[in-house]
């Protein structure tokens, strides 16, 4: 017999190990964790003399430590913020004082300082000003109860930025911070409210000594009061989202399942916890955990390393901002789990050091690169690619220090023209690049580009204001304006016609939203039965197969509902010589522009 254990630094300290091993005469066990308990980060709990990894399972056969995964970029680096919330006087971002009584850290003046230096820089710290394809789960409810359980259904969908968790002591202490969350939050307008969850459980989420204990699943035992409040912040998320959990067993169980995820899907904004998804709970999106709880060892680890799984290229750190003073913990955790100098690999350089870098290479490279000047010959093309991919790269981390937004030295509307231009060199060496000639020296950061570009709600804003300013000499700039923010977005690119044939047929008096929603959906019927005329296709079954991509946020271009729409074809071809396979690839191609053209764009 083997047994392989994962995460077997939590479970394996009490009587299932001894069971276990009564229990079998011939056996191999194998652990893993990526937080090994040594004698220094043991528990003083338990009803076994078991209390490290090796008298558990024995010798080490191997190690890979946290700092070979961020050196073989398996996951990301941290950035550690320090608040100060406990020094009298306004909150500081740097070295908080080590001040830890419960009447200080549950006041409600610093509680308040707290959730609003958290609203304050929740944007920033999530970056939820970029955007980015994720697949997510449509049929939450559906496919996480624990009955007539359906399989989960995924579509690729556009979201905005990353979520967070926030880590409560105790559960006096979340709920303190729920409520004023939710009051802080009343007045704002409700796009701006961010959607927050909450969720603790009987006994072991209360604070032990920094360690996180196993999570459990009891929301029965809880006291009276804790449980009524859970089971009002419930209420809400049921609010939320159109669902009918509580805290009995098993609705409690489905709604762990449902907040979960929904926090993978990125419909949550911040979850306020205890203990729970601290360990063992993995979400790409993702990115920052606000900490007011002690920490240290492997519950640091742990807890720090739900923010670093790799995404994609505009998520480059997980983000800790620290309302204790947890700097000491953390330099022990990080020489305990990897090395001395494990603080150099795992933390982010400081801002100083990126920030000298970005200005350096950005006075090089507009001195090399001016704007107004064209840029000839493939190599130099090339040059601006490289140096401008830099400069983007550096952007993207520069992005998650708080000080980066009043000391960028690149204004935004000259960061737009080098982003057109960047995208107007992609444009030509595409066909190339999607052909492998391009050699491995040009490397296109589109993701980072995207990250920074404008949406159509903005650019209805400028049309608004064109027209509010049209013939005093101030509409020439807002044009001006458009169509540079047009031509730096990736995304609008392939639509600036259509926002530009617009602006100028805008009537004087009308509203923009909805003179915007009528021209839309005017030109997309306009095009599409331009299409089923020009390809030959069955008119009926394109418009459905279309209306069924626009709804569901997807092109289906495998299966048969695609054949369902082309024409009879000779599978060896018609008297053009196109064969149905060269057909169909031909239609998906003009479908696929299609679709990219006019999905996100309002119709109602």
């Amino acid at each position: 017999m083997v047994i392989i254990f994962d995460e077997c630094h939590r479970s394996q300290f009490g009587d299932m190990h001894v069971a276990i091993t009564k229990s079998f005469k011939k056996y191999n066990m194998f652990g893993f964790t990526g937080t090994p308990i040594f004698a220094a980060n043991a528990g003083s709990g338990g009803g076994t003399n078991l209390r490290t990894t090796e008298q558990a399972f024995g010798d080490k056969l191997h190690t890979y430590t946290i700092v070979d995964a961020i050196t073989d970029k398996n996951v990301l680096p941290f950035k550690i913020d320090y608040i100060n919330t406990v020094k009298s006087g306004l909150v500081e971002d740097k070295q908080i004082s080590a001040i830890d009584t419960e009447k200080v850290l549950l006041s409600p003046e610093r509680i308040s300082q707290i959730v609003q230096y958290t609203l304050e820089h929740f944007d920033q710290k999530t970056k939820r000003e970029t955007s980015y394809q994720h697949s997510v789960v449509v049929n939450v409810p559906e496919s996480t109860r624990n009955r007539k359980q359906q399989e989960a259904i995924s579509q690729k969908k556009r979201v905005y930025g990353f979520n967070a968790i926030f880590a409560t002591a105790s559960i006096h202490a979340a709920k303190k911070y729920y409520e004023e969350f939710a009051r802080q939050q009343a007045n704002r307008p409700d796009d701006k409210r961010l959607k927050i969850g909450m969720i603790y459980s009987y006994g072991v989420n209360d604070e032990v000594d920094g360690l996180l204990e196993d999570e459990a699943f009891d929301a029965e035992e809880l006291t009276p009061d804790a449980r009524v409040f859970l089971d009002n912040a419930i209420a809400d998320y049921n609010a939320m989202f159109g669902t009918s959990y509580d805290t009995s067993a098993d609705k409690f169980q489905n709604y762990y399942k449902d907040l979960s995820m929904r926090l993978k899907n990125r419909e949550l904004d911040l979850v306020i916890v205890v203990n729970m998804f601290l360990t063992g709970f993995d979400a790409t999106t993702l990115n920052t955990l606000f900490v007011d709880k002690n920490l240290r060892a492997h519950g640091l680890i742990q807890a720090f390393s739900r923010t670093n799984r790799i995404l994609n290229s505009v998520k480059t750190c997980g983000n800790i901002v620290a309302f204790r003073n947890l700097e000491p913990e953390t330099n022990s955790a990080l020489e305990l789990f990897g090395n001395k100098d494990a603080r150099g690999i795992v933390l982010l350089k400081s801002f100083a050091e990126y920030y000298d870098q970005y200005s350096q290479k950005l006075a090089e490279f507009t001195e090399r690169f001016p704007l107004g000047e064209q840029i000839i010959g493939e190599e130099a093309a090339r040059e601006f690619i490289n140096e401008f991919g830099a400069i983007l790269r550096l952007n993207n981390i520069l992005t998650v220090f708080d000080e980066f937004a009043e000391q960028n030295p690149l204004s935004e509307r000259d960061f737009q023209d080098y982003r057109s231009i960047y995208l107007d060199i992609y444009a030509e060496m595409r066909p190339r690049i999607e052909k492998e000639i391009v050699n491995d020296d040009v490397v296109f950061e589109i993701e980072l580009v995207k990250q920074v570009e404008v949406n159509v709600d903005y650019i209805l804003l400028l049309v608004e204001k064109y027209r509010a300013k049209k013939g005093d000499g101030e509409d020439k700039e807002i044009r001006a304006e458009i169509s540079r923010a047009l031509a730096s977005s990736p995304s609008l690119r392939n639509k600036r016609d259509l926002v530009e044939e617009f602006v100028d047929s805008i009537s004087a008096k009308s509203d923009v939203d909805t003179e915007w929603a009528a021209f839309i959906a005017t030109r997309k019927v306009a095009e599409l039965e331009d299409i089923i005329e020009r390809e030959n296709l069955k008119s009926q079954q394109a418009r459905e197969f279309m209306n069924s991509a626009f709804t569901y946020g997807e092109l289906q271009t495998r299966g048969t509902e695609i054949m369902k729409i082309l024409p009879p074809a000779s599978r060896f071809g018609n008297t053009s010589g196109e064969s149905a396979s060269d057909k169909k690839r031909r239609v998906v191609s003009v479908l696929t522009d299609y679709f990219n053209r006019f999905f996100g764009l309002s119709e109602s």
